[in-house]
């Protein structure tokens, strides 16, 4: 029999409110011995609470969730009490001193998982759904509870079933009057299975920047002003500004919100040939974040005639965006080098100063017509962690196998069964167990 657990379900600290959380086969006996009884299900009663020795502890609302119609799919309720640190340990003294014992982080939405209230993309989530900064990532991780991701990938096994089905009626029944082509029925299914599996494959990193954030990076040479840039988006002061080219030296991290989707923005150090070895870090490490970026700004001074635009030109990509900054000053012959070189290269340009603030409106425009662009969709993604997307690829080699071992229907089908396993293992529905420490210790206690 599984333990009866507790947890505080909002967060520590003085507040008006408390909730401790319980679940297990004892939530019905500790209930009535801490509140005298139990209140109808799923109707909230006022009680009186008291320990063991009689003595009271605090008047609280008290909600009884019998099972199987519960989030656990266990029996059990909440407690909504006053919100100081007192009651609270109280309370929780009294819960151990019946027996009950404080979960782990996660525990309640791991019973949920293994008592089939929710399969593993839904429990993944709740912790989405929690830890969620912006408009995008929690309409994600509501669609995902809601089930989008499950359903899309249930549609997936049921083709391979369909397909399946056809290679096992060639293996099992050979001597049957079967049509001569039956495990070659397979394969129309078979390729539009694969044709699906690359374009999810294909559009997988939009599901993951929506969670973890979009990233983008400044880069360009020393006292190009992508510090000054970085404060004016951010509309604080988070990078050290000054005269002295080189301040920076490490890349410098800053999260916003840009068009309802959590943006990750970085602030980097200035490129070119470093003077000591801690300067030749921060270029590698601006490099490295640059290049695993989603977008890169890079920002030249408009003003400047010494040819520090080439600097960094190499780290821009077709799709990136060239910041001439320090407009507001008198333009130098890099302005319009550089703005030729983004022009053949594919660049989008916008002309700001980040002194004055002129332009930087245009500049927030083009960055949220690029965020839509690339992390809105009418169709949910397919995939929203790494784990998904290696779990889809394996899913899709096996498809592939699968096509071209047709004439040996044995070998076909195996292949399908990996590839089954594989969309399984997202789910929980084959085999999660190696997974599930990982995902649930994530969570915060209490849920």
């Amino acid at each position: 029999m599984a333990d009866t657990i507790f947890a505080l379900a909002t967060a520590p600290g003085r507040a008006a409110l408390a909730v401790v959380r319980l679940s297990g086969p004892r939530v019905r006996a500790s209930v009535e011995a801490l509140a005298g009884s139990v209140p109808p299900a799923r109707e909230a009663r006022l009680r009186r609470l008291a320990g063991a020795d009689g003595q009271a502890i605090d008047e609280a609302l008290v909600l009884w969730t019998p099972g199987p119609a519960s989030y656990t799919g266990e029996d059990g309720a909440e407690l909504h009490l006053h919100g100081g640190s007192a009651v609270v340990d109280a309370v929780s003294e009294a819960l151990m001193a019946l027996g009950l014992r404080l979960a782990e982080p996660g525990e309640f939405t791991r019973r949920a998982f293994e008592n089939g209230k929710l399969d593993l993309a839904q429990a993944e989530a709740v912790a989405d759904l929690v830890d969620a900064e912006s408009e995008g990532q929690r309409r994600q991780a509501l669609a995902q509870l809601e089930g989008a991701l499950g359903r899309r990938y249930e549609a997936w096994r049921e083709a391979l079933l369909e397909a399946l089905a056809s290679l096992e009626a060639a293996i099992d029944f050979p001597d049957e009057e079967l049509p001569a082509d039956v495990a070659a029925r397979a394969g129309p299914p078979l390729q539009a299975l694969a044709a699906d599996l690359e374009a999810a494959l294909a559009g997988a990193g939009r599901g993951e920047r929506v969670r973890e954030g979009y990233r983008i990076a400044l880069i360009g040479a020393p006292n190009a002003g992508k510090s000054s840039l970085l404060n004016r988006l951010i509309e604080r002061e988070a990078a050290i500004v000054t005269a002295t080219p080189g301040t920076t030296r490490d890349v410098i991290e800053a999260p916003l919100v840009i068009g309802g989707f959590k943006v990750l923005l970085a602030d980097t150090a200035g490129i070119r040939e470093a003077a000591d070895e801690i300067e030749g870090e921060g270029v590698r490490r601006a490099m490295a974040w640059a290049d695993s970026a989603a977008l890169r700004l890079w920002v030249v001074d408009a003003s400047a005639g010494d040819g520090a635009w080439r600097l960094a030109a190499d780290a821009a990509r077709a799709g990136d965006l060239l910041v001439l900054n320090k407009a507001d000053q008198p333009l130098g012959s890099d302005a319009g080098r550089a703005e030729a070189h983004a022009g053949a290269a594919g660049l989008e340009v916008s002309k700001i100063s980040a002194a004055t603030g002129a332009g930087l409106e245009a500049l927030h425009d083009a960055l949220r017509r690029r965020v839509a662009q690339e992390l809105a969709g009418a169709e949910f993604p397919a995939a929203t962690r790494a784990r998904h997307r290696a779990r889809l690829a394996e899913a899709l080699a096996a498809v592939r196998r699968g096509l071209e071992a047709l004439q040996s229907p044995e070998l076909a089908a195996e292949d399908l069964r990996l590839a089954g396993r594989a969309l399984g293992r997202i789910t929980g529905r084959i085999d999660p167990e190696e997974v599930l420490g990982r995902i649930f210790a994530s969570f915060c206690i209490g849920k």
